[in-house]
């Protein structure tokens, strides 16, 4: 059986020559690629022989699957799945694995470092005293006490209230299903329209499908208080990203601060966020920690085991 990883995963190479011995063992092909490319041609040439892929979020389209003809499992070592063409791969018995969990952390400890970030404008100030200057009349908001809207409570979602209670927040919830677990740590289960009006901050942490694409629209954002903040770790289409843009614009909303966006980054130079107010923009790294890398390695290459001894 021929096993191809077709990118880093941040991986060290002595890491993947151990892993290239192990499945050699086991009487496996096993390629690996130390350099991240996402055309579909190079795809193909890569994965075009082998049944098994590991790959992360670069796009799978039913173009390269196509001529992959031999491919049955794809370890996807990303939490999402939005970037594959699940239809294809459903019609055609391609087995799809993500690596649930692996960030949990990496990404409720962004959401909050986001949070401090526009409160306090630390990227802001950095670029103020670069270019000589001062404090002047800058006065910040603290985190502690503040009503925080978490939208979403998987994983994520829940490892981000427990962190939140612990700078002292209030904490409202809504989600389409309710975990005790939340309700035990101190966080209060509403409706939308509650939340977004009665939250200084409002974080996500949903997954994107159809009934979550745009869920933050031009008109919840009118439900906001205008001094309130927005955080997206989640997907970049969960929000209208230019209604989002337009209240920064317009003083509808006091700040706002994004990992993701409508495609992967790099953006282009106008896009309506990097001119906004106020607006943190970071080019997805909310999963991408050492740790949550280990991790990532662990779950991705697990899969391929567990289906191999089945």
């Amino acid at each position: 059986m021929k096993i191809v990883c077709v990118e880093p995963l941040g991986i060290a190479k002595e890491h993947f020559e151990e892993l290239k011995k192990h499945y050699e063992s086991l009487d496996c092909t096993f390629n690996y690629y130390m350099d991240r490319k996402e055309d579909a041609n190079t795809l193909v040439e890569r994965m075009h022989d082998a049944e098994v892929v590991v790959i992360s979020n670069i796009r799978l389209g039913a173009e390269v699957l196509a001529q992959c003809p031999q491919l049955r499992l794809l370890s996807v070592a990303f939490t999402g799945l939005d970037h594959i063409d699940l239809d294809y791969c459903d019609q055609h018995h391609i087995q799809v694995v993500n690596a649930a969990g692996y960030s949990t952390t990496a990404v409720s400890e962004l959401a909050v470092g986001l949070m401090i970030d526009v409160l306090r404008k630390i990227t802001e100030l950095d670029g103020t005293l670069r270019q000589g200057g001062s404090r002047g009349a800058f006065v910040g908001r603290e985190l502690k006490g503040k009503t925080v809207g978490v939208i979403g409570t998987g994983a994520i979602g829940t490892a981000t209230i427990r962190l939140l209670k612990a700078f002292g927040c209030n904490v409202l919830a809504y989600s389409r299903s309710h975990r005790p677990e939340v309700e035990t740590l101190g966080a209060k289960y509403v409706d939308m329209p509650t939340l977004l009006s009665h939250s200084d901050i409002v974080t996500l942490h949903v997954p994107l499908n159809n009934e979550t694409k745009h869920m933050i629209s031009a008109s919840h954002l009118a439900m906001m208080k205008p001094t309130a903040i927005l955080i997206n770790t989640a997907r970049g289409n969960v929000t209208d990203i230019d209604a989002v843009a337009t209240a920064l614009q317009n003083g509808k909303l006091a700040g706002a601060a994004f990992d993701v966006y409508e495609k992967e980054p790099p953006l282009d130079k106008n896009h309506p966020l990097l001119s906004a107010p106020n607006c943190v923009c970071v080019p997805h790294v909310g999963f991408a920690s050492q740790e949550a890398f280990a991790i990532r390695a662990d779950i991705v290459f697990n899969t391929v085991d567990n289906f191999l001894k089945n």
